[in-house]
């Protein structure tokens, strides 16, 4: 596999290199910053990118930002990502659409050489590779997010005028719609919100209360 390799430290890429030789692959190209590693993804057109995510010129998540560029520009490129943490931001942007031809290790977690090349192989032919505590970091991160993903653009405007203390009647006029819509508008919210009828909860005060939280 002809794989292109991003890590900052020198003694690193050097060895990254010569255990990637010793596996059958053929290096062809070794940068060392994250502006580097687009250029050369772009004219080398390498069959796997690995790419270290802490790379200059920030030293913060360069590396990570330059392989989602890649995934952008260049979709048959592989990528493996080698960290020796999470960044769950860009990583879960970088796995939310097709994740073949993925992988995503932490460095300290690679328990031998077989099964780091083996990572590479898997990756490279279009399979996917996550720690799992990739896996958990980012599973946690979307369970704490916008709690009003799933209203509609509609639904969120009459939960906003919701939060400014009106009416059904009165969102409906604002909206210049009947009161039935408002009505089911706000059906639609209370069930996206999991917000089920109780005689101890006022869901029209819990619902305004994930607006303001989110």
């Amino acid at each position: 596999m002809r794989i292109l390799i991003a890590e900052d430290s020198v003694l690193l890429r050097a060895g990254l290199v010569r255990l990637l030789e010793e596996g059958g692959h053929e290096i062809i190209g070794a940068v060392g910053d994250a502006g580097a590693l687009v250029d050369a993804a772009r004219t080398l057109q390498p069959e796997l990118a690995l790419v270290d995510v802490r790379m200059p010129p920030t030293l913060t998540d360069d590396g990570l930002r330059a392989a989602l560029v890649i995934r952008r520009d260049h979709p048959d490129i592989a990528i493996l990502v080698l960290s020796q943490y999470v960044e769950e931001t860009y990583a879960s942007e970088l796995l939310a659409g097709d994740i073949g031809g993925i992988g995503y290790l932490l460095k300290d977690r690679i328990a031998d050489v077989a099964d780091f090349l083996d990572a590479v192989a898997r990756v490279g032919a279009g399979g996917t590779v996550l720690d799992p505590e990739v896996v958990s970091q980012i599973f946690a991160r979307t369970r704490h997010a916008d709690p009003l993903a799933a209203l509609s653009p509609r639904e969120r405007e009459v939960l906003g005028l919701m939060a400014e203390g009106r009416s059904n009647a009165a969102i409906a006029a604002s909206l210049v719609v009947g009161e039935g819509a408002i009505e089911k508008h706000v059906t639609n919210i209370f069930a996206k919100l999991d917000l089920p009828p109780a005689d101890t909860d006022h869901r029209r005060v819990l619902a305004v209360l994930r607006w303001i939280g989110a």
